[in-house]
């Protein structure tokens, strides 16, 4: 006899837009109270809140991707403006625009490594649905 997973179809849906929103939150997808990470990107293998397992996450290079394609299509018009109307020098120029581009994706790569993750949890993938959610306790 075989043990297989639950059905998808027979499990209560999840919200995908809220459980992306916690997880972009840095929050735990399954209550959005207990925090997701453990360091700047480490995940938690459990959230210390309701106990959901978190060390199914594959976000991969996914985050990185995204920060990538938003950074860069804010700096791009950006950079271009500025040189048009100002006319700095190219080190000045340079030297903004790598430091306001590190730090941005530093900012927005735990964001979207939440999202992702909560992205995941909510169509359980990589193993979120492997069982039956359980009753989140006040």
């Amino acid at each position: 006899m075989s043990m297989s997973a639950p059905a998808t179809s027979q499990l209560a849906p999840r919200s995908v837009g809220e459980a992306m929103k916690r997880g972009a939150m840095r929050r735990c997808p399954a209550c959005g109270e207990g925090p997701i990470f453990a360091g700047y990107l480490k995940v938690r293998d459990h959230c210390p809140n309701c106990g959901e397992a978190l060390h199914h996450q594959r976000a991969d290079d996914g985050p990185a991707y995204f920060t990538i394609l938003v950074v860069s299509h804010l700096s791009a018009p950006l950079l271009l403006a500025i040189y048009m109307l100002y006319r700095p020098s190219s080190a000045v120029l340079i030297a903004t625009f790598l430091g306001g581009a590190a730090l941005l994706s530093l900012l927005l790569l735990p964001v979207f490594k939440g999202a992702f993750i909560g992205l995941q949890w909510a169509k359980r993938m990589h193993g979120f649905g492997d069982e039956p959610d359980r009753p989140v306790e006040p």
